[in-house]
């Protein structure tokens, strides 16, 4: 008997094998080639290409069982879990996928079956819903289906004046394919409130969506009227989550195995008694989601997909604090929901002990904060008037403490409160143009220009050759020359010349012609057209015929960076892990740059490891192979793609030896002895779970050893050493030096108390109180604190207020016996100081400290701090 969550999704993809139809994997949760979406949806996005006929896939059958991320985007359910019965951020969509094969007979059959037949529903629990106007599928149903006239309901337009526009009509935009489509409910019974799909109670939870069958049958063009496709294809999804919940006889999605053994597991951990707390739930469900993610390569961050990844990480985080979570405990559960679902997924096996330190990273970094943030937010409640927390507030939470709007809204909700929303954006907004106008650059070439023409790029093989002129521009435009000494950009039909793209910088170099030379500064693309920029130094016109030579010295060294970034990145995933991908790269001829994913700084023994390994396949000398693929042959090869990159069927895969094969179009060296030697100069965190290395190869990484060798001979001699013992005459001089410190501190101490001792005599009565107010120069102001206790010793009962200024800044410190704070409190005494010379402070009401920034009020502080206490104790 088909009951568990597995059994179920096995047994889905077994029917519709059996119907002919091709088991199609899960696609990645991170759309391939698809900028309109977040995250993959809905179970038809990786068949996205198909339905619109830019891709053909060898079968016309399929089905899937696809892993979904609802969380952010236009489809974001992340406010409703954990507080609903079918919300989730991760889920499983089981689909069948017809593309110009079987239309709505076979579709509506095969549903019917899978669902009598197969899972053994009773039939008088269902029903269907139609469009209104779709008479060949209510027919159908009514007709060979047999399901009775009561229970197949027409759902028409929303509105008269709004055609096509239903709960049962499905368009993949406004434009393009779309068609009508019959949805499956069933009915859990009357003892749960809620009316039929197009009833006023249709919100209700008795009657609940589990099938959505869309038939494309039209294709929408931009003036509303629809055409007959050719080749009408089908699409559908059935949550594998509500499914199982009928199959196991429960009415919540959280009831069912999956999110009973993650709550289960995550109560043990928690030791939370309450297994209907709905903090259990959200934490079950965001688990999934963050592993699946990661699994999938996002790393947390402040932007796109990773800044939802992380808030994703926060909300569960902060329901673990909400249960009186002890420690860390997130990424404990990656275990369990190996254990559930590792076999359908074996990534995740696989991936575990990533996903569990990429989570545990995480959960340190915002617990650092959650306690303050929490605090803070207590703090707005406490004082707020109404029910709405200012989007400013919201704003501080967001920038101070890394608390996301919905994370807070989260919390408000808790308290039957609300956000600002609208001042929340604005906040941002502002921050934005501050950041922009921050940094602002100017406009280059690629903005203001266009060009038609097509480039032929020769310099995989060439450094020199004839080409024409076939356009040219100045700063502004199209013209028909150029003259001396003005800047501007030199197409040329076909060119030796690399334009900058994937990390590699433009060439530089000169194109000659027979009254002179253009200098060329620089290489960039506009469309398929090789922009020369650069300066005349005679005037070059339309047509010219020129000599292109590049800068080959310059090139070399940029190959070299180029190539050897191919073997960092390799080299990154093996020492790293997997997890490790390009984010960003820079090869000049100075230097290289590879920024890349990693959720933690790189150990010392890392990067040796990393150096160690590269300069080991330098000196393999391995040969550069260079081919011209398929997309999805070069794929099979184990080529590596910049991920979000649109590819064109052919590609260029570069191989050094079996060690790295990645999708290329710069230029290498022919064999990786070439490169000579790499040296890492630096390894930095450029952004959250961003990562950054620049290093140097061939002369550069000699001149950088040159350079390191006379730093270390001059240090040699500035110890009087030799450049061997360098280390331990340094701890020498650096053990003495502490030792010196420490005997100057003792010092100053003896005199501070000796000046003390001085300072009781200088004690004034005031109405009986003995106080000292004093101005100390040349004291340090980490020696007050000592003094002040030292003098409250040596006096007995008093008030002490002392001051002392360095470097433009004054200290200020006051203390108060205790058989006075009952009279005097030190942080008042203080303050009344602090605001003479710019600033404030507090403290015990025995001791408190203050700062400010006007030395030369120092004088008025004290006189103001003596008239309030006169006050004070008259």
């Amino acid at each position: 008997m088909i009951k568990t969550s597995a059994q179920l999704r096995q047994a889905f993809l077994d029917f519709y094998a059996s119907k002919q139809h091709q088991i199609v994997p899960s696609s990645s949760l991170i759309p391939g080639n698809d900028a309109t979406l977040l995250f993959t949806n809905a179970g038809m996005v990786p068949f996205k290409d198909v339905f619109l006929g830019d891709d053909v896939r060898s079968y016309t059958r399929a089905t899937s069982a696809q892993r979904c991320v609802r969380a952010g985007g236009k489809h974001n359910d992340l406010e409703n879990v954990g507080y609903t019965a079918r919300h989730h951020t991760f889920f499983e969509m089981l689909g069948n996928f017809s593309f110009g094969d079987y239309f709505k007979e076979e579709a509506i059959n095969y549903a019917w079956e899978f669902l009598t037949t197969v899972l053994a529903l009773p039939k008088e629990k269902l029903l269907v819903t139609v469009y209104d106007s779709d008479d060949e599928a209510y027919n159908y149903w009514l007709n060979e289906i047999g399901v009775p006239a009561d229970k197949i309901i027409r759902i028409g337009d929303k509105s008269a004046d709004k055609k096509f526009e239903s709960d049962n009509f499905w368009s993949m935009g406004d434009t393009g394919p779309c068609g009508p489509c019959s949805e499956i409910f069933y009915d859990h019974g009357e003892n749960i409130f809620g009316g039929p799909p197009g009833s006023p109670d249709e919100d209700g939870d008795r009657f609940i969506e589990i099938w959505n069958i869309v038939f494309m049958q039209y294709n929408r063009h931009a003036d509303g009227t629809m055409e007959n496709l050719p080749k009408p294809s089908v699409d559908t999804g059935m949550g594998l989550e509500r499914i199982a919940a009928i199959t196991q006889g429960v009415h919540s999605n959280y009831e069912i195995d999956i999110f009973q053994s993650l709550i289960r597991d995550t109560a043990k951990l928690l030791e939370c008694d309450d297994l209907e707390h709905k903090s259990l739930r959200v934490i079950a469900d965001h688990i999934r989601s963050c592993s699946f993610l990661i699994t999938d390569g996002v790393i947390p961050s402040n932007e796109g997909r990773g800044y939802v990844l992380r808030r994703i990480i926060r909300r569960a985080i902060r329901h673990g604090h909400k249960l009186e979570a002890q420690s860390f405990f997130f990424h404990k559960l990656v275990a369990s929901l190996a254990e559930q679902m590792g076999d359908a997924y074996p990534e995740l096996v696989q991936q575990q002990a990533i996903i569990e330190k990429i989570l545990r990273i995480e959960e340190e970094q915002f617990g650092r904060t959650l306690d303050r943030g929490m605090a803070l937010l207590e703090d707005i409640l406490a004082e707020l008037k109404g029910d709405t927390i200012a989007g400013d507030d919201v704003f501080k939470l967001y920038d101070t403490f890394g608390f996301p709007a919905d994370l807070t809204a989260d919390i408000a909700r808790e308290r039957e409160l609300n956000i600002d929303l609208v001042g929340f954006d604005a906040a941002m907004a502002q921050q934005r143009t501050r950041a922009q106008k921050a940094s602002q650059f100017g406009t280059d070439y690629n903005d203001t220009l266009k060009s038609e023409n097509r480039t032929s790029f020769k310099g995989y093989t060439r450094d020199e050759m004839s080409s024409t002129v076939v356009e040219l521009f100045n700063s502004e435009s199209s013209v028909n020359t150029l003259e001396a000494g003005e800047a501007g950009v030199v197409i040329l039909d076909q060119t030796p010349f690399y334009a900058e793209s994937g990390g590699q910088v433009g060439d530089t170099g000169t194109l000659s012609f027979d009254n002179g030379t253009f200098e060329v500064t620089d290489t960039i693309k506009l469309g398929h057209a090789f922009a020369h920029k650069g300066i005349a130094h005679q005037t070059i016109a339309l047509n010219s015929l020129v000599k292109a030579q590049i800068n080959s010295e310059r090139r070399s060294a940029i190959v070299k960076n180029h190539t050897a970034t191919h073997i960092l990145h390799a080299t990154l995933r093996k020492v790293l892990g997997e997890h490790v991908t390009q984010k960003g790269s820079l090869c000049d001829a100075d230097k290289l740059r590879f920024d890349f994913s990693n959720f933690e700084a790189v150990t010392p023994e890392e990067l040796n490891t990393i150096e160690r390994m590269v300069n080991e396949q330098i000196r393999s000398n391995l040969a550069r192979e260079t081919n011209l693929m398929q997309i999805d042959a070069a794929k099979e090869k184990g080529a590596m793609a910049l991920f979000g990159e649109k590819y064109d069927d052919e590609v260029r895969v570069v191989t050094l030896g079996d060690f790295s094969t990645e999708l290329c179009g710069g230029v290498h060296v022919n064999r990786t002895g070439d490169i000579g030697l790499f040296k890492i100069t630096s390894e930095s965190g450029i952004a959250a779970g961003v990562r950054r290395i620049e290093a140097v190869t061939g002369q550069a990484a000699l001149n950088y050893f040159a350079a390191q060798e006379h730093t270390l001979n001059s240090i040699a001699a500035l110890v009087k050493t030799e450049p061997a013992n360098v280390a331990s005459k340094i701890e020498q001089v650096i053990l003495r030096n502490k030792e010196l410190e420490k005997e100057l501190a003792q010092f100053k101490q003896k005199l501070a108390s000796a000046a003390g001792a001085d300072l009781v005599s200088q004690a004034k009565d005031y109405n009986g109180v003995k106080a000292l107010i004093a101005n100390l120069e040349g004291v340090e102001a980490k020696s007050l604190r000592g003094m002040v206790d030292d003098l409250k010793n040596k006096m007995g009962s008093g008030i002490i207020l002392l001051a002392t200024a360095s470097d433009n800044k004054v200290s200020l410190i006051a203390g108060v016996t205790k058989d006075l704070v009952g009279r005097v409190k030190s942080g008042e005494l203080v303050n009344v100081a602090a605001q003479e010379v710019g600033g404030k402070g507090g403290g015990r009401p025995d001791m408190a400290q203050a700062g400010g920034s006007q030395p030369e009020n120092i004088e008025a502080a004290l006189n103001a701090a003596q008239s309030w206490l006169s006050d004070k104790l008259s």
